[in-house]
């Protein structure tokens, strides 16, 4: 597809009861797979996530899904934004967002 976003910003951990409320927005089955994915970490196998998954499911299916307590988000407040789209001989497109200090936000296209 040959297209790329860059978030240039600060980063912040939202606060438990805004993980909370996130987490109780999303649906079932994104609640459960919050629990059985241990994210990122390397696993045994496809096997071995979907009996995590069905062992989850089976643990909550007479309540509610509580937010596991590893969960939790984070908020990115972006001072720049790139969008990036290639194009042949290098002749990319690239354009520009950036924060200005009046908080609007100024565009210029970047060479490739």
């Amino acid at each position: 597809m040959e297209r790329q976003i860059r978030i240039t910003g600060k980063v912040e951990k939202i606060s438990t009861e805004e993980s909370i409320a996130y987490f109780n927005s999303r649906p079932d089955g994104s609640k459960i797979g919050a629990w059985a994915s241990p994210q990122s970490l390397a696993v045994a196998g496809k096997a071995w996530l979907i009996e995590t998954f069905d062992f989850y499911r089976e643990r909550f299916k007479h309540g509610e899904i509580p937010k596991p307590p590893h969960w939790g988000g984070y908020r990115v407040k972006p001072f720049k934004v790139e969008f990036w789209q290639g194009r042949p001989s290098r002749m990319h497109d690239r354009i520009q967002y950036s924060l200005q200090t009046d908080g609007k936000w100024g565009i210029e296209r970047l060479a490739p």
